[in-house]
């Protein structure tokens, strides 16, 4: 658009300022030869600077109902941006604390697993070394059943040998004859 076109446009446009009910009260028109009847145009003035007054009246309680709304809903909209923020930290801790949760479950798990593990292996090595000792007390039996069977083996040889018949036969001399015996001197 051209500086002219803008320079008519700014001349044509003139700022409207509305009007008042005092200014269509005061109102003065002129009179002319078989004009409007004054007390009709009167009474509608009248009629128009009630509900003119009325409308600013409205106006003034619109605007300023508006206005509350504007500042609740300004309210409500920074409870909302809270509460999503809120949100938002809140489902961040969650998956913080899960993810922590499931780490610690990981490391539980794991040293569960070595304690199993070592009980584990402390129990074969128990089973080994009782598997040993029952081994060696089986060869001490062993050993000691032989000797045994060797003893005693040994005392039945003893019993059932000709010694004890011959014992059985021996007869012991009457020593009454032998103390009246002298003594032969050499």
């Amino acid at each position: 658009m051209s500086n002219e076109g803008r320079k008519g446009m700014m001349e044509t446009e003139v700022a409207i300022v509305p009007l008042t009910p005092l200014d269509i009260h005061n109102k003065e028109f002129s009179r002319g030869f078989r004009g409007y009847d004054e007390d009709e145009v009167n009474e509608f003035l009248d009629q128009i600077i009630k509900d003119y007054e009325m409308l600013i009246r409205e106006k003034k309680q619109l605007e300023e109902k508006v206005a509350e709304l504007t500042e609740k809903l300004n309210y409500f909209s920074n409870i909302e941006e809270t509460l999503n923020k809120s949100i938002l930290v809140a489902q961040e801790a969650a998956e913080e604390v899960k993810r922590n949760a499931q780490k610690e479950a990981k490391l539980i798990i794991k040293e569960a697993e070595k304690n199993a593990e070592r009980i584990i292996g402390d129990a074969l090595a128990k089973s080994r070394k009782i598997a040993l000792e029952i081994e060696e007390l089986k060869r001490q039996s062993k050993v000691f059943r032989a000797r045994f069977r060797m003893l005693v083996e040994a005392q039945l040889d003893m019993i059932n040998s000709r010694d004890w018949d011959e014992l059985m036969e021996y007869e012991t001399p009457d020593l009454e004859e032998e103390a009246k015996e002298p003594l032969s001197q050499p």
